[in-house]
């Protein structure tokens, strides 16, 4: 299986239980420098950025992601798309701050990284109201609905790159979004690495200060109170910069293949 983190030494790269949080409910070796957190503006909202389905490749630190929980929302749709704002069977596009994701993949080995080529890349999260497409829970039904759920195989260059929407919140947890890596759509046949990406506080703010996550309400959990994010070590989180009127970040994610 991929290799999980032994602890907490190690880095992160480039610059939505527990959800065991099945009680948070969703409703309606060198170390490299990470970038700042914040951007110099607030993007508006909009549903309009084009996508695009290509990633630069980063510069390659041999160091590992940490692994987290995958959570009790994830549904393996094998939707392959680079834009995972619509739903595919309505046609609908999920509303909410532009975010272009560009991830980097590769293996840590003991005489270095060598990007992951072809490796499967799964992403979903929460809607800007905080629900998650194609589950039945308590709060909301949406099974049908692939909103916001999406895969890609990473290129030559172990790169992916989604255009989605920053994710809002739900009772419990910190703003986040989940990924998975697989060698194999098998996990019988397989590796597989799961963890999350976190935001900064500040930004979230900034963000939920828009429609539509502004009719949602004060959010009840930050990063200091999610203790998945502190599992973390705050490793995990995302830096965007300004993107037209959205934001973009990348991530280098390290993974070791036993």
């Amino acid at each position: 299986m991929l290799g999980l983190l032994a602890g907490a030494g190690a880095g992160l790269i480039v610059g939505c239980g527990d959800d065991s949080d099945k009680t948070a409910t969703p409703s309606g070796s060198a170390t490299p420098t990470r970038a700042a957190a914040t951007a110099t503006k607030t993007p508006t909202a909009t549903a309009q950025t084009a996508a695009s389905s290509t990633a630069t490749a980063a510069p390659v630190a041999c160091v590992l992601t940490p692994a987290l929980t995958e959570g009790p929302y994830f549904v393996d749709e094998m939707l392959n798309r680079a834009d995972i704002r619509s739903d595919p069977t309505s046609g609908a596009v999920k509303e909410g701050v532009a975010l272009r994701l560009a991830l980097n993949v590769s293996e840590v080995g003991s005489d270095g990284c060598t990007p992951l080529a072809g490796a499967l890349v799964d992403v979903w999260h929460c809607d800007a109201l905080g629900v998650y497409s194609d589950v039945a829970d308590p709060t909301f039904d949406t099974k049908g609905q692939k909103f916001l759920r999406g895969y890609q195989l990473t290129d030559e260059n172990g790169a992916v790159a989604f255009q989605t929407i920053y994710p809002g919140w739900y009772s419990g947890r910190a703003v986040h979004i989940h990924f998975k890596v697989r060698t194999s759509p098998s996990a019988a046949q397989g590796h597989e690495f799961t963890s999350q990406f976190f935001f900064d506080d500040g930004l979230s703010d900034q963000v939920f200060t828009q429609a539509p996550y502004n009719s949602k309400g004060q959010r009840d959990t930050r990063n200091s109170g999610d203790g998945i994010y502190q599992q973390s070590g705050g490793q995990l989180t995302l830096s965007p910069a300004a993107e037209g009127d959205g934001y973009s970040a990348q991530f280098h994610i390290g993974v070791q293949i036993a």
